[in-house]
């Protein structure tokens, strides 16, 4: 009979960007994420804007001109 289930890696390690690194189990031996629990917002209470591209100006340009109007 063929054996159709992954390996489990009970020491699998995620790195975060931020170069936080913790033990977890995984079908993957090494994870790699962007944000984790030390420097997600949620859990760090700072509240960051990431601005793709300059959407973030181009909002704030926007609400202005509606206010100005308003």
């Amino acid at each position: 009979m063929r054996a159709i289930h992954p390996d489990y890696h009970h020491d699998a390690v995620v790195t975060c960007s931020c170069g936080n690194q913790f033990t977890t189990g995984s079908t993957v031996a090494q994870l790699r994420t962007e944000v984790c629990s030390v420097c997600h917002p949620f859990f760090t209470g700072e509240q960051r804007i990431v601005d793709t591209g300059g959407q973030v100006e181009r909002f704030r340009r926007r609400a202005e001109k509606a206010a100005v109007r308003a």
